[in-house]
């Protein structure tokens, strides 16, 4: 289920193998995975470890946002349809993707998993959470299907003047990824203004911290779900996160959220 202070779950569809399945074609000069492993993934793990949060500028292109904004009226692509109003996460709208994803969907999907692996295990351990993750993502959408999580999480927002994302963590069953990406395929102060990813982390016996990110066209955050460890003076505690958006203040935005785990 996501999870924005009410939970809302809904019905069960069932799910194509990803790794049958022949995606809609985005054409991109670069392939994917070559960009993603060509990122300095230290400095990204640092920033996580500070800030719960890490940005990676010009993930995508120009024109793969146009292309991937574009695909937002193709009903067919999508498993589903949220109105944020009517459940109260908001205002907006937003689209779960079907299987199979869209190629550039699927592609990034595969090629940063690995590279968040070593994080979500450690964070794992200085948490004393039990839960390990594979070096794939194909063996971990494996446990989540093998658990009835089957229903891909990947997904497209759409804002206009006025529209927000109440805080919320994005909790879909027993299976977590503890991080996600979101990417925004608009341009700030061209094609929209407001609209801010912002965080929030709650640490035990403090006030929440607030973090704001800024982001231009084609940049993306990769942040924790739910909770991440912090290093206290007795050693590593587990804070909460939830993530939102800002209101818009005019114009439209777009965005791209990666999920690692499935459905139920």
């Amino acid at each position: 289920m996501i999870s924005h202070g009410t939970g809302y779950a809904y019905g069960r569809k069932s799910a194509m193998n990803p790794s049958e399945a022949k995606a809609p074609t985005l054409s991109f000069t670069a392939t994917i995975t070559q960009r993603i492993d060509a990122l300095d993934w230290q400095r990204i793990e640092q920033d996580l470890d500070l800030y719960g949060c890490a940005t990676v500028s010009e993930l995508v292109t120009a024109s793969q946002c146009d292309s991937l904004a574009a695909l937002y009226p193709r009903d067919n692509l999508y498993r589903s349809r949220v109105v944020m109003a009517r459940h109260g996460f908001g205002r907006g709208e937003y689209k779960y993707f079907q299987y199979p994803l869209p190629n550039i969907i699927g592609a990034l999907r595969t090629a940063i998993y690995p590279h968040l692996v070593p994080v979500a295990n450690r964070w794992n351990q200085a948490m004393n959470i039990d839960v390990r993750y594979p070096a794939m993502h194909a063996d971990f959408i494996r446990r989540c299907h093998d658990a009835g999580q089957v229903r891909p999480t990947p997904l497209l927002l759409q804002y206009g003047e006025g529209d927000y994302n109440c805080l919320h963590q994005d909790l879909y069953g027993e299976h977590i990824f503890p991080l996600q990406v979101t990417i925004l395929l608009s341009e700030p102060g061209r094609d929209f203004t407001g609209g801010e990813f912002v965080m929030t982390e709650q640490r035990p016996r403090m006030q929440s911290r607030a973090e704001v990110v800024p982001l231009a066209k084609g940049d993306a955050v990769v942040f924790a779900v739910n909770s991440r460890p912090v290093q206290g003076t007795r050693g590593p505690y587990r804070v909460n996160l939830r993530h939102g958006v800002s209101r818009l203040r005019s114009g439209h935005r777009h965005t791209v959220g990666i999920i690692f785990h499935d459905a139920l």
